[in-house]
């Protein structure tokens, strides 16, 4: 039987490169120079760092080009708002991966209401789409598609 994965992944190693291209951006930048404005990078944080809120938002589109540039879908980001400490100005990005419970039952929700058939199996962070023919699958992934979700999808696996 033919099957397929639903998932919602995030390639940290381009994400590391988009964060050393904004670092080097805001370096020569001459509108930062003389701050002390930076991006670091822990896990699936990114903190950016600087001495106003209006430097903030310009690193902010500064690392979304970067990242949207290598691919990386700015949905999957969760912008805080920002910290005002004396001097300096924090922000903290996170980089949401996997497909939350509520997701994924909203997608096997909507294949049953495809009548479609196909059958969704929820696997932790991602949901497995099973249908006898190709064509159902392909019928599934396009209307995927066109569904508006907060969080980007891929599509793995694809095995008859």
């Amino acid at each position: 039987m033919p099957t397929f994965d639903v998932v919602s992944e995030v390639d940290m190693h381009e994400v590391t490169n988009a964060v050393d291209q904004s670092n080097r951006e805001v370096r020569t930048r001459f509108d930062f120079k003389g701050t002390d404005s930076s991006f670091s990078r822990e896990g699936e944080a990114i903190t950016l760092k600087s001495e106003s809120d209006f430097q903030l938002k310009q690193m902010l589109d500064m690392l979304q080009g970067k990242l949207n540039k290598r691919g990386i879908d700015i949905a999957c980001l969760a912008i805080a708002e920002p910290e005002l400490v004396g001097k300096e100005a924090r922000q903290t990005v996170t980089i949401r991966q996997g497909l939350e419970t509520d997701l994924s039952r909203k997608i096997v929700k909507m294949l049953k209401e495809s009548k479609l058939k196909v059958q969704g199996a929820i696997q932790g962070d991602k949901v497995r789409v099973t249908g006898k023919k190709r064509d159902d699958l392909q019928e599934v992934i396009a209307t995927l598609r066109e569904a508006k979700f907060d969080m980007p999808l891929q599509y793995i696996n694809f095995r008859d």
